[in-house]
């Protein structure tokens, strides 16, 4: 394994931000961190990479224990916080020959490892850091972090804010990554994203919910979705949070999923509901389940 993680537990204060969260990564996996903003995923990934302790559990990162070895997991890791933390008045060229230097090694010797992002970014590289696109920064972090050969890659929500194509683009250098014997951990609010991964963790106000791999996940939910449309969207919601017997209602792109109680529901009898509520233009037809029904369903549970 690369990455064991052992009930670890970190709190502010009264504040918990992460509680007893135990996983494991096996050895060249892309694993996904899967969950909202303040989910606890930031503190989980700088404790993994030694940059705080936890108030209790174990962990070991490339075979090293995270407290006793941490001089070792930083040279073997790389990490990729959410902010863009690079040096925005050095350019691109400097940036990467400054992070180079502190882990002892050049670009030229790790060359390939790089070579499919930075010659993206090579047109670019006597540009200041703190004037490339968004989608350029994202790819000099990914080199950067990239440049001394990490055993394990850490990726702190890397596409937020970062426009579809780049998203997608990075996706794709992730997997080319992968196929380079390089273990993966990434976290994203995107649940999108959760599909593109070997395996998820979903996690919410500090706690795991679930680990699995996302077909399991989706494969495995038992409950019947209806995606519900009429004229007045939000007149619809708050209809349909009042019928008797939902389970839980939450706006889904165009749609309103809808999940009743009954194991007997019958959709006929909601459209004669909602018709007497006066909605036009009312469609209600089943829905294939996604990671992000399954997410809202752990999560009313937890409520």
């Amino acid at each position: 394994m690369s990455i064991t993680v052992h009930n670890i537990s970190k709190s502010y204060k009264d504040f918990k931000a992460i509680e007893a969260i135990s996983f494991e990564v096996k050895t060249g996996e892309l694993f996904g961190l899967i969950g909202p903003d303040g989910a606890g995923k930031t503190t989980l990934f700088r404790i993994l990479t030694t940059l705080l302790l936890p108030n209790e559990g174990t962990a070991m990162v490339a075979g090293f224990d995270i407290v006793k070895e941490y001089k070792s997991i930083r040279n073997s890791v790389g990490y990729m916080p959410g902010k863009f933390s690079l040096y925005q008045d050095l350019s691109v060229e400097e940036n990467l020959h400054f992070f180079a230097t502190i882990f002892g090694t050049t670009i030229e010797e790790n060359y390939d490892l790089i070579r499919d992002i930075y010659v993206q970014i090579e047109p670019f590289k006597k540009r200041r850091a703190g004037a490339l696109s968004g989608g350029m920064k994202q790819k000099l972090a990914l080199c950067c972090a990239l440049i001394h050969k990490p055993k394990v890659l850490f990726l702190d929500e890397p596409t937020t804010g970062v426009d579809p194509v780049s998203r997608k683009e990075f996706w794709e250098m992730l997997k080319r990554l992968q196929q380079k014997g390089i273990t993966i951990l990434v976290s994203t609010p995107y649940m999108d994203e959760a599909a593109l991964c070997d395996r998820i963790a979903l996690i919410q106000k500090g706690k795991i919910f679930e680990i699995d791999s996302p077909k399991n996940i989706i494969s495995n939910y038992p409950k019947p979705i209806y995606a519900v449309t009429a004229r007045n969207t939000h007149q619809l919601l708050n209809d349909l949070k009042a019928y008797p017997s939902q389970y839980s209602v939450f706006a889904f792109g165009e749609f309103i999923h809808y999940i009743d109680q009954n194991s007997d529901f019958n959709s006929q009898e909601l459209r004669y509901y909602l018709e007497s509520k006066n909605h036009t233009e009312l469609d209600i037809h089943t829905s294939i389940p996604t990671i992000e029904d399954v997410f809202m369903d752990l999560t009313t549970l937890e409520n």
